[in-house]
């Protein structure tokens, strides 16, 4: 099987795989799937993703294909570079292979700009056009006009709190200092129109490619708001060099004003996944994000 056989017969590669037909090499796929790198006859990489065989549910419906709605639409901007998707099934993804490389203060500023052009080529909507999942979670993708506070709130923070709450991953006093964020989200300014954000955003989805330049993987692309994505990639470490990415950011799109204050608000979608997802590790997190979020509306409502 070339590259040629696989974009005319992607229902085949299920099958070329069961009979060990492909050069498959495991490789690091993340917390949610397994994932190779395939050798096609042609010398050309593919890199698969697939639900485990030991997991405990059976994959999601749905689920590779809004990663692949994502990727294409993300994609269709030009401006970030990202993977093709050259099969999407139900329980299986395939993508043209990225070489890694290593981090450069070039890529960074590079990947600056072109995520502020990512971001501007818009979206019609808040939410998106495809069902959506982050990680291995539900997200509410339907479409809505609305401004963004309110979407934000009841879209993005409060089906994850629930989860959080339910599973046992924070308390009822951690529950209601993200009660009075949700509450307050409309203080703190910032609304504009729909970007095209990727949407998970943290460090572990940006690539650096052996070709100098960053790719995008792994997203929940959706219409959002862009300071959710920029927020997302200070998290678990930070992105390498994040000063220059932000600086080469804000030469192509200058954030609002206020934007500094309002990270920990955009940290706490993604927090509140990862409570969801993986229980109280992640409690303190939330908290300091809620914390931080609360009091830096104090310092913007004192500025104005």
């Amino acid at each position: 099987m070339d590259l040629a056989y696989l974009r005319a017969h992607p229902a085949q590669l299920p099958t070329f795989l069961t009979h060990q037909r492909i050069r498959e090499t495991p490789v690091s796929g993340g917390d949610i799937c397994a994932a190779s790198r395939l050798t096609l006859d042609d010398g050309h990489s593919v890199f698969t993703k697939s639900w485990p065989e030991h997991a405990r549910r059976p994959v999601p419906e749905g689920f590779f294909g809004a990663e692949a709605a994502g990727l294409r639409w993300l994609r269709e901007a030009g401006a970030v570079p990202v993977p093709e998707v050259i099969v999407a099934l139900p329980d299986l993804l395939a993508l043209d292979w990225v070489e890694p490389g290593e981090p450069s203060p070039e890529a960074a500023e590079r990947f600056g700009r072109e995520l502020a052009n990512l971001h501007r080529a818009g979206a019609p909507s808040f939410g998106a056009e495809w069902p959506g999942y982050i990680g291995a979670l539900p997200q509410d993708n339907t479409p809505d006009g609305g401004g963004w506070a309110r979407w934000f709130a009841q879209r993005r923070l409060v089906p994850y709190l629930r989860r959080s709450v339910d599973g046992g991953a924070l308390t009822g006093a951690e529950a209601a200092l993200v009660e009075k964020v949700i509450d307050r989200v409309g203080e703190f300014g910032g609304d504009e129109p729909p970007a095209r954000v990727h949407g998970d955003l943290w460090p572990g989805n940006v690539l650096w490619g052996a070709d100098g330049r960053v790719w995008l993987v792994d997203p929940a692309a959706h219409g959002g708001h862009r300071e959710t994505d920029l927020a997302q990639l200070a998290l678990f470490g930070g992105a390498p060099f994040l000063d220059r990415i932000l600086a080469a950011y804000q030469e192509v799109w200058p954030l609002g004003d206020g934007w500094r204050e309002r990270v920990p608000l955009h940290q706490l979608h993604l927090l509140l996944v990862h409570t969801a997802l993986f229980g109280a590790t992640y409690r303190d997190a939330v908290n300091r994000a809620a914390r931080a979020a609360l009091a830096g509306l104090g310092r913007a409502t004192v500025d104005r």
